[in-house]
C-alpha cells in the first residue's frame, strides 16, 4: 500500500486513524522518556562537575568509548600527523 492510499484510509476509516493515534501517542511518550533522561544526565554532569572533575575531558571519554579500538586508533593517528604538519607535536 502506498502513503497516498494510506493516507486515504486513514481519512475513511476509523481503524487506520486509531492506528496513527497510537503510533503518535507512542512517539509522545518516548519523547517525554528522551527529555527525562536528558534531565538525568544534566544532574550527573552537574554532580561530575562539582566534585571538581572536568567535564569537558569526561565528554571526550564519553565520545571515544562509543567507537571501536581501530576507530580511535585511526583518528589519534590522524591527529598526531596533523599536529605534526602544524609544528605541535
Amino acid at each position: 500500500m502506498s502513503t497516498t492510499d494510506h493516507t486515504a484510509e486513514v481519512a475513511s476509516t476509523g481503524v487506520a486513524a486509531e492506528e496513527l493515534k497510537q503510533f503518535v501517542e507512542r512517539i509522545e511518550r518516548l519523547e517525554e522518556e528522551r527529555a527525562g533522561l536528558a534531565g538525568d544526565i544534566k544532574d550527573v554532569f552537574s554532580e561530575l562537575k562539582g566534585r571538581g572533575f572536568d567535564v569537558k575531558a569526561v565528554r571526550a571519554i564519553l565520545r571515544l568509548r562509543n567507537k571501536d579500538a581501530s576507530e580511535r586508533q585511526e583518528e589519534e593517528a590522524i591527529l598526531e600527523l596533523y599536529m605534526q604538519a602544524m609544528g605541535m607535536a
